[in-house]
């Protein structure tokens, strides 16, 4: 995950290019911001597909996957698409996460609508590959269900991705934490997260992961918890992180050795 600010640093490389200074002097259709794009689509496609796979195959097959597997699943996932192109766009594939940062100034305002579009598109995609795939007796419902009260639901959907964002502008935006290990800790806070709430609602933390496969299977009870909820526990995680990050109080330095950080880190 990255820290998409005005300097459009990123997590492993915090490098600047021409291309994204013209971004930042307005010029926002580039080359390299079609770029990022095209790597929010296919990452959230690749985040999506396989886990809702899991979930699918799973329903399918006698619980075989089992939900330890469902959570794993999610949580690799969401760390090799952190590695593979977190230095392109900064790996969101989550609206709530593209929206956090724009509301702390950590991601450039005008870019959070098409960035969101790229998401929601890459996991319909996603989910309509699905179905095509499990087809018939097999197609089941890879989305996101209350299993309780809607209440019950929204609370721990905003805890776990107020937790999740917590995380996140942890260990991607600031230069005294992990730096190239941020998508391992990015990666096992999503496994975490679903190894727990996933029975209670799923464990969406991402209004794109619910959206696309009720766009395909025209299921949408409960649809408005995991558009609300996220977007706003991810946008607290990311200010309260902000206010104990700015605090004049002694952090521990991390080691900035050459396995955990390269170059500058993100921090100002």
């Amino acid at each position: 995950m990255e820290d998409n600010s005005a300097t459009n640093e990123v997590v492993v490389n915090v490098n600047k290019d021409v291309s994204q200074t013209r971004e930042d002097s307005g010029t926002y259709v580039t080359v390299s911001f079609l770029q990022k794009l095209v790597a929010e689509v296919i990452g959230t496609y690749f985040l999506i597909f396989a886990g809702c796979a899991s979930v699918v195959v799973n329903k399918n097959n006698d619980n075989v996957v089992t939900l330890p597997g469902i959570s794993i699943v999610w949580g690799l996932a969401v760390m090799v698409l952190v590695y593979s192109v977190g230095h392109i766009s900064g790996a969101h594939f989550n609206p709530a996460v593209t929206i956090a940062f724009a509301s702390t100034k950590r991601f450039p305002l005008k870019q959070v609508p098409i960035y969101v579009v790229a998401q929601v598109l890459g996991s319909t995609l996603a989910s309509g590959t699905l179905r095509l795939i499990f087809s018939g007796k097999h197609d089941q419902f890879s989305g996101t269900l209350p299993a309780g009260s809607y209440l019950q639901a929204f609370v721990v959907e905003f805890i776990i991705t107020f937790y999740l964002m917590f995380i996140i502008s942890g260990v991607a935006t600031d230069n005294r934490a992990i730096g190239e290990l941020a998508g391992i800790a990015v990666g096992s806070t999503v496994l975490l997260n679903v190894m727990f709430a996933g029975p209670i609602t799923g464990a969406s933390m991402n209004p794109a992961r619910s959206i696309g496969p009720a766009f395909v299977h025209n299921e949408y009870r409960g649809i408005w918890i995991y558009l609300v909820a996220p977007i706003l526990g991810a946008v607290a995680g990311a200010w309260v992180y902000n206010t104990i990050r700015y605090t004049d109080k002694p952090l521990r330095e991390i080691t900035k050795s050459s396995s955990f950080l390269k170059g500058n880190g993100g921090s100002r």
